[in-house]
């Protein structure tokens, strides 16, 4: 394949494949990244589960210390008193029924979405749309909940959610290329930890198998696991 010259250049700025320490790592995902744009910073952990099996499927959450670096949009489906406390608490779009036939027609401009309990009926009309997308709202990630004015805020903190695909693999996104070093550190740190957390009990042997980090539109650098079990 025949790559263009920004990528060549940056391909040659990453340079040898080896896994290196995280700082190194991020200087040269910082220094090859090309893009006229504020590129995403991606990690991709490979898992040591068997991801066919349902109990050893990883999900959860993690608060990252300094965000992702961009504005979160937030849809919250409720009612009434709920609906006002949404509001209240920053959501940036409110409403049942209309906000249903929004997005019936075709409309997904946002990153999470609430819903408390008694509108989920309704809000289940939309679970072939916002289900591939991973925007429908879910107990276990906590975003089905009348307390949506905590959720509401915490998504705006930096409250974001992983899952590995189907094969084992997590993909997330720690920050922006503009970011300081330590910056990028302090999120996939955070991010390790509730990954750790998050270890399924039957998953044996090697649980971190392998980890990379990259660009949006750059290579990725691997990284050993090893320096962050260590500090967990």
């Amino acid at each position: 394949m025949n790559h263009g010259k920004k990528y060549r250049n940056a391909a040659e700025k990453i340079g040898e494949r080896r896994s290196l320490p995280v700082v190194l790592a991020f200087e040269k995902v910082k220094n090859g990244a090309f893009a006229k744009f504020d590129e995403s910073v991606d990690v991709n952990i490979n898992l040591g589960i068997n991801a066919t099996k349902s109990d050893q499927n990883v999900r959860g959450s993690v608060l990252l210390p300094n965000g992702r670096g961009k504005r979160t949009r937030i849809v919250v489906f409720a009612k009434g008193k709920y609906a006002e406390t949404a509001q209240k608490a920053g959501a940036d779009f409110v409403g049942a029924e209309d906000l249903i036939e929004k997005i019936q027609a075709g409309w997904t401009d946002f990153d999470y979405a609430i819903a408390t309990p008694d509108v989920m009926g309704s809000v289940g009309q939309l679970a072939k749309i916002l289900g591939p997308r991973r925007l429908l709202p879910n107990k276990k990630d906590g975003t089905v909940t009348f307390d949506v004015a905590k959720v509401v805020a915490d998504l705006k903190s930096g409250l974001a959610f992983f899952k590995n695909d189907k094969q084992g693999i997590i993909h997330f996104s720690i920050g922006k290329v503009s970011f300081s070093i330590d910056k990028l550190r302090e999120n996939l740190m955070a991010l390790i930890k509730s990954v750790i957390s998050a270890k399924p009990p039957k998953a044996r042997g090697v649980y971190l198998k392998k980890m990379t980090v990259s660009s949006t539109m750059g290579l990725g650098v691997a990284v050993s696991p090893d320096e962050f079990v260590r500090s967990v």
